[in-house]
């Protein structure tokens, strides 16, 4: 029985075999870093920007490449998917994002270009730029949201309200372009309730996909600090397990779940620790799936 709407079901359905991310690293900036939003970042982005397995792209894109399928090869015999994944993706001058999506979208073993940014990252001229690389290639662009409450968007230094959000998906929708959306289950302050109501949310914003992300602690970062001073507790395994599950229950059968949790470098992960093993977690994931017959969409 198939739980939920896998990303990999998806490729498979819609290009005909499984494909694997390559994790790219553009060197991008970010607005809450740079000084014109912030310097510290989000309180829980590492020092790579939430990359830490990515390749230095440079001015060579078609080497990146070569050296992120080396890394990977072994997992994968299928496509792969160019995957701008650090700092915010399309936050640089536009010629250099013309510059290194293009080469991207033209490289032959590309079959996707994902790139992952900010709602408040998106001017009409790379919404234009994507529209114009949608039509030779698929583009996804991924939303970090992580939660829809301003309590917590304020303690996590996101740096934009909720409407900001509301418009990028419509936007980037109304040219074509495939929507993703971050969330982050456990959160600081967050109950149950408010949980699942920013998984409705996103069920409901006309993205067409959702990425699941444990809160994990990584050293260095301001999360850190709050976790080791007790401010709040990192969950337990069953913990996460039953509100994922909560969360895939409220949001639409046909929204595709491309990740069912998250992790950090090992080298820097401080809590939860039984993150780190994460084939022994996608496991008991699974499990519980099956023994309480989740259903993608069941509680709508």
């Amino acid at each position: 029985m198939e739980h939920y709407y896998s990303l990999n079901k998806y490729l498979r359905e819609r290009f005909g075999e499984k494909m694997y991310k390559l994790a790219l690293d553009g060197g991008f900036s970010c607005p809450n870093r740079d000084g014109t939003l912030g310097t510290g970042g989000c309180i829980f982005c590492s020092g790579r920007g939430s990359g830490d397995f990515s390749v230095a792209v440079g001015n060579n894109i078609s080497s990146a490449i070569d050296q992120a399928v080396s890394l990977v090869k072994h997992k994968n015999s299928g496509g792969w998917i160019a995957y701008f994944q650090n700092f915010t993706g399309t936050y640089a001058p536009l010629e250099r994002l013309r510059e290194l999506y293009t080469a991207a979208v033209n490289e032959p073993r590309i079959s996707v270009l994902s790139i992952g940014t900010r709602p408040d990252c998106l001017g009409d001229e790379v919404i234009e730029l994507l529209s114009e690389l949608n039509k030779i290639k698929p583009i996804w662009v991924e939303l970090g949201l992580q939660s829809i409450h301003p309590e917590t968007a304020q303690y996590i230094r996101r740096g934009y309200p909720l409407p900001v959000f509301d418009s990028a998906v419509k936007r980037l929708k109304n040219v074509g372009i495939e929507v993703i959306v971050h969330m982050i289950i456990g959160l600081p302050g967050e109950t149950e309730k408010m949980i699942y109501e920013t998984a409705e949310y996103i069920g409901h914003s006309g993205a067409d996909g959702i990425k699941f992300q444990l809160l994990h602690v990584l050293e260095g970062t301001d999360l850190a600090e709050d976790y080791k001073a007790g401010r709040f507790k990192a969950l337990e395994l069953n913990e996460y397990i039953e509100l994922l599950e909560g969360c895939i229950r409220r949001i639409p059968p046909d929204m595709v779940v491309h990740r069912l949790t998250g992790d950090g470098a090992k080298s820097e992960l401080i809590a939860p620790l039984w993150s780190g093993n994460k084939k022994m977690v996608l496991n008991a994931i699974n499990q519980a799936f099956d023994r309480d017959m989740l259903i993608q969409g069941e509680l709508l």
